[in-house]
């Protein structure tokens, strides 16, 4: 199978995340993908044009990363990331659409200030996203599960905070406190996640 991602995505490194943990890195070769370049083959594979995309063996292409994890899941046995139970399965997918909601208004603003000419961006529209980022911060911890439990959820909560961490659209620390110990923990009992980051 092929990935094709970002090593700065957090998207994508979740996805990356998951294929180190369930043990199916040795199953994919992970190429960059460049979401602004109209030749690379991304938007032939996702007409999105997103990262990450898998291709498959048989060359069905899989995308978002939330479908990514699923597959991986499945092809691990099931009810590794993606619990069984209902409830369980309910709660790690309400805490994965919550931090990937997070990371997509993160992105915008970092998207806001690399991409748009310092005379054409709006102010206002960077506030409804760092708002966006606070109000998901502040409601997070009532979502979180121990930090020995890994999944889609989890996951994602951890990148997504990496990622806030390294372009610093917000100081979560300061938003919520209560984080901070959870994703410490998180990084101890997960060091796929080390593996993962984007500066090495």
């Amino acid at each position: 199978m092929l990935l094709r991602t970002s090593i700065t995505s957090p998207f994508g490194r979740k996805t990356r995340v998951a294929a180190l943990r369930l043990d199916l890195m040795d199953r994919l070769e992970v190429v960059h993908g460049d979401t602004l370049d109209p030749k690379d083959p991304l938007r032939g594979d996702n007409p999105l044009g997103k990262i990450p995309v898998l291709i498959l063996d048989d060359g069905r292409r899989v995308f978002d990363s939330r479908v990514i994890l699923e597959y991986f899941d499945h092809l691990a046995g099931g009810g590794q990331i993606l619990p069984a139970d209902p409830d369980q399965r309910l709660d790690a997918l309400r805490l994965q659409a919550l931090a990937d909601g997070l990371m997509d208004a993160a992105i915008l603003v970092v998207y806001e200030v690399r991409y748009r000419p310092e005379d054409g961006r709006h102010q206002g529209w960077v506030d409804m996203q760092k708002d966006k980022m606070t109000r998901a911060l502040k409601a997070m911890g009532e979502f979180l599960p121990a930090p020995d439990m890994v999944n889609v959820g989890t996951i994602t909560v951890a990148c997504a905070l990496g990622y806030i961490d390294w372009r610093k659209q917000v100081d979560w620390r300061t938003i919520n406190p209560s984080l901070a110990p959870w994703f410490e923990a998180f990084q101890k009992n997960v060091p796929e996640f080390a593996q993962t980051h984007p500066e090495g």
